[in-house]
């Protein structure tokens, strides 16, 4: 037994002794300048990225395994090469780090999961009468964008808002051309019906600038000059005017009303605050601009339990503003180990200056005290969450009598309607509720049709799959056809996963794959995983009940009878959820396929008539039917049409002459 415990830890020893050889060859010609590193492993993932002020110093502490903590030890242990980046200063070397994190995700770094864009208000300069759209995205559209607001929600609010206290025109370029008189947003005085000339342009040009100053914080102003212009009309004995300024000036009051965080003359200032409770951080984000609360969000990072709180909110912000602007000015509830740097590398981002600030008293204080109490209760919340949904997954387990509690569920369901626009899907839950940015939609290709009685028949020498090869056979099965429909979104989700981790320690594979259907369909997930060769992962169907009656589902296991849970069973309503979840993605995967098949028209299938001119063609004639009885002379007269562009559209159309 000694000599057991001997060899071990000599090997344990040679493998340690390895990393740090691998790390101190790179030693000698690494130079004293800032930069970044990259820590790669012996399948070629980046486990680590770090920045350092000075490359050698930093990368030869490396060297030292008494000096780091277990996690670290086995980064090192891991380690088989690495890759650095020079840079100018420490600050462009913070950039770079935090840009590599988010588009690596490294195991072994500090990740902001969440890296959703923020919306947006644009108000736009490309036309005479501006709109007032709700924006996400890239800002390519010419016009002034303001935000970022917190939520959809919150955004909505302020569009309306806006509508009703400005009387902006939402409608697209299109819809405002073809107007012959006011929509019902003229008629509920939330727009001044530009289209149809009840707003001159200039006094249009007025209301825009009027919305302009609000966004930009200047409502006191705005709120000033309505009174006097509802005094002006009531002195002119002009009520009616008069009425509708005092129905902006309430609306206006209204919103300030709802601000229950709001300092005057507060400039463009983020409010990020983190709470940490064993081991796990929550950071609470508030976006105000022009003296508004715009909303806020919760970030829960991933991370080991032995960082600091400082050290994750510090890793947080770079990641953070990598994707979205920095405004000029950020509140912090505690001080970061590298603030100046952080601040620096802020401001060349953003190019302008940025100030990181911990206040310690007056207003600015009271707004991170808030932040702080927001990201404290919505701790409290998740982590009441979390232990909820263990209880449910210890739940799940001991139903179907699993080895161990599930850590990852893959719960799959088809939609189509008579066999078009099949799609399948695949939803993914574990320890933390529902992993969306693992959520995976499939168009059904209708063109596999596996034998059932192939066992272990796995991947092919040439990496083909089962589906893949009787694709090439030609071999098919009928539109609507549901276990054929399922057998070929798992035998295309679990042959990819062999392929990308054949090791199974990248998380990946699931614990628990759960199917939408009964016996008919627990039996193809079986015949798929026995072709591939899987044969340690838990399957398990879910059938609804008698008249499909939610409440009374059955649950198909392999050679076991059917089980049916109490109805009040907390399992039973898990498992409801887990079904419905998958039914709602792939539902609304289906309508979205089929929106677009159903936008086609025949235009789509002339060669030569591309987006600019079926738009042309489409805004002339009003419809297909009415260019397909046009004349050539009438196809010539459309801007961007030839004579030749009209007789192939004509010769399409009427192809015996």
């Amino acid at each position: 037994m000694a000599d057991r415990n001997s060899d071990v830890e000599t090997r344990t020893d040679l493998e340690k002794a390895s990393g740090v050889e691998i790390i101190r060859s790179y030693l000698k010609s690494l130079p004293n300048s800032p930069g970044v590193y990259r820590m790669i492993n012996a399948r070629e993932d980046v486990l680590y990225v770090g920045k350092a002020k000075n490359l050698r110093k930093r990368v030869t502490s490396y060297t030292n395994l008494i000096r780091q903590s277990n996690r670290l030890r086995r980064m090192i242990m891991e380690t088989v090469s690495m890759e650095f980046v020079t840079t100018h200063t420490e600050a462009e070397a913070l950039l770079l780090e935090a840009n590599l994190i988010k588009r690596l995700a490294p195991r072994y770094n500090i990740l902001l999961r969440d890296d959703k864009s923020f919306p947006l208000i644009l108000v736009t300069d490309d036309h005479q009468f501006p709109q007032i759209l709700k924006h996400r995205g890239a800002q390519k559209r010419k016009g002034t964008y303001y935000g970022p607001f917190a939520s959809a929600w919150a955004v909505n609010e302020t569009q309306t808002f806006l509508q009703r206290v400005f009387l902006l025109r939402t409608c697209t370029d299109s819809v405002f051309e073809a107007r012959t008189r006011p929509c019902l947003l003229y008629q509920i005085k939330r727009c001044s019906a530009p289209c149809v000339g009840r707003v001159e342009e200039d006094e249009y040009g007025e209301l825009v600038s009027e919305a302009r100053a609000f966004l930009s914080g200047r409502s006191q102003e705005i709120q000033q000059t309505l009174a006097k212009k509802m005094q002006a009309s009531s002195d002119a004995l002009e009520y009616e005017e008069a009425a509708q300024y005092r129905d902006r000036i309430q609306a206006l009051t209204r919103i300030q009303a709802h601000q229950d965080i709001n300092l005057v003359g507060l400039e463009a200032t983020d409010v990020v605050a983190i709470h940490q409770v064993g081991g796990q951080c929550c950071i609470q984000v508030f976006f105000f601009r022009g003296g508004h609360n715009y909303g806020n969000r919760a970030y829960f990072p991933a991370h080991t339990r032995d960082e600091t709180v400082d050290a994750v909110l510090e890793a947080f912000l770079g990641q953070f503003y990598a994707t979205t602007p920095p405004p000029r000015q950020i509140l912090l509830n505690i001080q970061t180990p590298d603030q100046s740097l952080v601040e620096e590398a802020l401001s060349l981002r953003a190019d302008h200056r940025v100030r990181i600030l911990v206040p310690s008293r007056g207003d600015k204080r009271k707004l991170v005290q808030h932040a702080e109490v927001n990201a404290r209760e919505a701790l409290s919340r998740r982590l009441s969450e979390s232990a909820t949904q263990r209880k449910l997954l210890e739940g799940l387990a001991q139903v179907l009598e699993l080895d161990r509690i599930p850590s990852r569920i893959e719960v799959y369901d088809n939609s189509h309607v008579s066999g078009t626009s099949a799609v399948g899907a695949m939803i993914v839950a574990g320890p933390e509720g529902m992993t969306k940015n693992a959520y995976r939609k499939y168009n059904i290709k209708g063109a596999a049709k596996v034998s059932p009685n192939a066992q272990g028949a796995g991947l092919a020498d040439n990496g083909q799959t089962p589906f893949e090869r009787s694709a090439e056979r030609g071999e098919g099965y009928e539109p609507g056809d549901d276990y054929a429909m399922m057998r070929e979104v798992l035998t295309r989700r679990f042959s990819r996963v062999i392929k990308e981790d054949p090791d199974k320690d990248r998380g990946h594979w699931p614990d628990l794959v759960l199917v939408d259907g009964g016996k008919g369909q627990l039996g193809i997930a079986r015949e798929v995983m026995a072709e591939l060769g899987i044969d340690d992962v838990a399957i398990a169907a879910v059938a609804k009940g008698p008249d499909r009656n939610a409440g009374r589902e059955r649950i198909f296991l392999p050679g076991k009878p059917p089980i049916d849970l109490a109805p009040r069973d907390p399992v039973l309503y898990f498992i409801q959820r887990l079904r419905d979840e998958a039914h709602r993605f792939a539902i609304g995967t289906h309508r979205s396929k089929r929106g677009k098949s159903t936008q086609k028209s025949a235009l789509d299938e002339i060669p030569g008539i591309g987006a600019q001119r079926k738009k042309a063609l489409l805004h002339h004639f009003g419809a297909v039917s009415a260019i397909s009885g046009a004349g050539l002379s009438d196809l010539q007269a459309v801007n961007g049409v030839s004579a030749a562009m009209a007789n192939k559209i004509y010769d399409w159309f009427h192809p015996d002459g």
